[in-house]
C-alpha cells in the first residue's frame, strides 16, 4: 500500500500530466510561463518528456530560482520575464497552488515567488493551475487547508507598518516569515524583499469577498505584491482558468470558472 508520501506524489503527477496534455500547444508554442513549487517539477518533466519539436524553439518564463533550475536542468530555453518583447503574450503558464476556492481563486507563494508568479501569470494567454487534492478548499483560509495565511511580499524597511495595517484589517496573526535553519534572519525574496504571512479569518463566500481583500492588502503602502490570485466585478486578477487536481482515487478532478467538469 502506498504511503502517504507516495501517494501525493503520484496525485500531483497525474494532475501534471494531464494539464500538460490538455494544455501544451500542440504546435511549437513561443513562450511558456513556469511556476514554482513541487507540483512543477511534475510539469516540467511532463514538458520535457514531450516530442522534442514541441519544446526545441520554445522559451521557457521561469517565476523564480527553482523554476530556473529545473528547467536549466532539462536542457529547455530559458527567457527572463523582462526580456519578454513588448505586445508579446505567454501561451500558456503552469503553476501550483497552496489552497484553491471553489471560484478558481488562489492562495500562492508558500515557495515566497509570489511576484513574480503574478507577472508571469498576468502576461499568459492562459493561466492553469496545478495541485493535489489538499489544496482544494470551499472558501479562501480554511485551517485545514492553508493554516500559513496569505504570503505578502513587503520593501523591508516597511514590515513593521504593514504588519499593524494587517491587524486592523482583520488578520489574527501577522508573522515574518523567516529563512530557515541555514539562514538566521529573514526569508528574502528574489527581488531582495520581505514576506509576511498573514493569516485572515476563513473568507466568506462571494464574488468580491476575495476581490476586496486582495484590493485593500495591495493598497498598504510597503506592500509589492501579495499571493492572492483572484477575480470578481472589477476583472481578472491572476485568477486561473482551470485548476487540475490529483486525486487520492488516482484520478485528476478539473475545476472551471463554471464549476467542476468532471465529478469531484
Amino acid at each position: 500500500m502506498a504511503t502517504s508520501e507516495q501517494l501525493i506524489a503520484s496525485a500531483k503527477k497525474l494532475a501534471a500530466s494531464s494539464a500538460v496534455d490538455e494544455h501544451y500547444p500542440k504546435s511549437p508554442p513561443k513562450y511558456i510561463g513556469i511556476g514554482s513549487g513541487s507540483t512543477v517539477v511534475h510539469v516540467v518533466d511532463s514538458i520535457a518528456a514531450l516530442d522534442p519539436s514541441l519544446t526545441a524553439s520554445t522559451k521557457f518564463i521561469p517565476t523564480g530560482f527553482q523554476s530556473k533550475q529545473l528547467l536549466l536542468r532539462h536542457k529547455l530555453q530559458i527567457l527572463e520575464i523582462d526580456l519578454l518583447p513588448p505586445g508579446e503574450s505567454i501561451s500558456v503558464a503552469f503553476d501550483g497552488a497552496d489552497e484553491v476556492d471553489s471560484q478558481l481563486n488562489c492562495i500562492k507563494g508558500g515557495g515566497a515567488c509570489q511576484f513574480q508568479e503574478k507577472l508571469v501569470a498576468v502576461q499568459a494567454d492562459k493561466f492553469i493551475v496545478v495541485a493535489d487534492f489538499r489544496k482544494i478548499s470551499k472558501t479562501l483560509g480554511t485551517p485545514t487547508t492553508w493554516p500559513s495565511g496569505i504570503p505578502v511580499e513587503v520593501v523591508p524597511s516597511s514590515y513593521p507598518y504593514v504588519t499593524a495595517k494587517l491587524e486592523t484589517m482583520g488578520a489574527t496573526k501577522v508573522v515574518l516569515r523567516l529563512g530557515g535553519t541555514a539562514k538566521a534572519g529573514p526569508c528574502v525574496t528574489d527581488n531582495g524583499n520581505f514576506v509576511l504571512d498573514a493569516v485572515f479569518p476563513t473568507l466568506a463566500e462571494g464574488e468580491d469577498v476575495v476581490q476586496d481583500l486582495a484590493e485593500a492588502i495591495k493598497g498598504i503602502v510597503g506592500v509589492v505584491e501579495h499571493g492572492l490570485f483572484y477575480g470578481g466585478s472589477k476583472g481578472w486578477k491572476g485568477r486561473p482558468e482551470m485548476g487540475y487536481f490529483g486525486m487520492q482515487d488516482g484520478t485528476v478532478a478539473v475545476l472551471g470558472k463554471g464549476g467542476w467538469l468532471n465529478n469531484h
